[in-house]
């Protein structure tokens, strides 16, 4: 199900994994590294929390998966996932999920954070919860770097405090931005205020 990254763009997590990603992935090399630093970041807080091999490793799928298709183009993802109601940059969670499932993928919770890290989901467990902090907290991105750094620091010590803060933030962002917010949305925020 999964192929390892050619050449250069084979980067490697914080617990020096390399990161794989499935045959029909379809990324840039700039996604390649962001898919590995939100990778890394899961591997980091999975081992300063302790966790069990078998969670620790959703976490790790997870943020390997969350962004398989996200350079794929709109045709191919309606192909995949055909959902009219949602917009064209959303797709590439659902239409993953869809690969992963058909790929023989029967673990719910990792499905289900990889279906919907871009809008959010009331019923996610952590590893829903963890890939959406580590999305936006990852360090390569280039805005609000000592917050976010501060926050993915606190993770281990605080997780629901920094999910709700994570929360929050993507929501205020997305509201300054005038985008839309999806029902989904609305109610992970309603089960975190």
């Amino acid at each position: 199900m999964t192929a390892s990254v050619p050449g250069p763009d084979r980067e490697r997590g914080d617990g020096g994994r390399p990161v794989l990603l499935p045959s029909w992935a379809a990324v840039s090399d700039k996604r390649r590294g962001h898919i590995a630093r939100v990778t890394g970041l899961l591997d980091r807080w999975a081992a300063e929390m302790g966790l069990p091999g078998s969670e620790a490793q959703a976490w790790h799928d997870a943020g390997r998966w969350h962004d398989a298709l996200r350079d794929a183009d709109e045709a191919t993802l309606r192909s995949v996932y055909n959902a009219p109601d949602l917009p064209a940059e959303v797709l590439h969670g659902p239409a993953a999920a869809v690969c992963l499932e058909r790929g023989g993928e029967r673990r719910a919770s990792v499905l289900d954070a990889v279906r919907w890290h871009t809008v959010g989901s009331p019923s996610w467990d952590r590893a829903g919860r963890a890939l959406f902090m580590a999305d936006f907290l990852e360090p390569g991105r280039h805005f609000m770097q000592a917050d976010r750094a501060f926050l993915a620091s606190q993770l281990p010590h605080d997780f629901d405090a920094v999910f709700r803060q994570v929360v929050r933030m993507r929501l205020e962002w997305t509201l300054r931005e005038g985008k839309g917010i999806f029902p989904q949305t609305v109610d992970l925020w309603n089960t975190v205020r």
